[in-house]
């Protein structure tokens, strides 16, 4: 089997709970979503780049696509020291995954976790890949920050499908987020167990970004009205763009 890639590169994991970890991206091309504020490249090209050294940002290209067994030598050889898992990004991943189950055994057979990060829209294919997935990072998509209207049903779906794992959920919120979306993405979460956390993450401004960052406070309140419903509530910027790294 073989996929499109964007990249493969070696890192710091900059968004949510397991922030200032260390992993290995492997970035998946294609989207089946289309939000205003993504800044990350995800159309099917003809090649890829994979970084040459840990941590350099020096990147050589190769042909898409690419087999299983051929990103699992260069995740290898990208390996510095004691990671904590393998980061399967986009786009979205999901839109490829026998790829992705066939990947994932070969990891967990060479004793790495995966971590996958997906738009929760499609929950199907999340059941084809869960038995070799560990930690799952889900995005709910607000309209204020996207838009684009969120599938809450799906969403919720997804969720229940992810609680066998480590499974968290993240929403990018902007100076246009409302009171009402952020607290039915928490009444989502509460309808499926309090205890998912949810990070706020308050979107990094870009050029093509027609949004502006939320204020201080108005995080805090952000934080505030979704902690009436769930348990566990976190304001985390994009500590990667803070170091300037990918």
């Amino acid at each position: 089997m073989r996929a499109y890639l964007v990249e493969i590169f070696s890192s710091i994991q900059g968004e949510g709970p397991y922030a200032g970890v260390r992993q290995v991206f492997v970035r998946f091309a294609g989207c089946n979503l289309k939000c205003s504020y993504c800044d990350t490249p995800h159309e099917r090209e003809a090649e890829y780049r994979v970084e040459t050294v840990p941590g350099s940002g020096v990147f050589d290209r190769f042909p898409n696509p690419v087999d299983e067994e051929t990103v699992s030598c260069i995740i290898n050889n990208l390996i510095s020291g004691n990671i904590h898992s393998i980061c399967l990004t986009g786009g979205e991943p999901l839109l490829q995954t026998e790829f992705i189950r066939n990947l994932a055994q070969i990891l967990r057979k060479n004793g790495l976790k995966v971590y996958l990060e997906t738009n929760g829209s499609l929950p199907g294919a999340l059941e084809e890949v869960l038995p070799f997935v560990d930690y799952i990072s889900m995005d709910i998509k607000l309209p204020g920050s996207t838009g684009i209207e969120v599938e809450w049903n799906t969403h919720k779906e997804f969720l229940k499908k992810g609680l066998q794992k480590n499974i968290f959920v993240k929403a990018v919120v902007s100076s246009d987020t409302s009171d009402s979306e952020i607290t039915a993405a928490s009444r989502l979460i509460q309808g499926v167990d309090t205890h998912i956390p949810l990070i706020i993450q308050p979107v990094t401004p870009h050029p093509g970004f027609p949004g502006e960052t939320p204020t201080a406070g108005r995080l805090l309140k952000l934080q505030e009205l979704s902690l009436n419903h769930i348990n566990d509530v976190r304001v985390i910027p994009q500590t990667h763009k803070m170091m300037g790294q990918l």
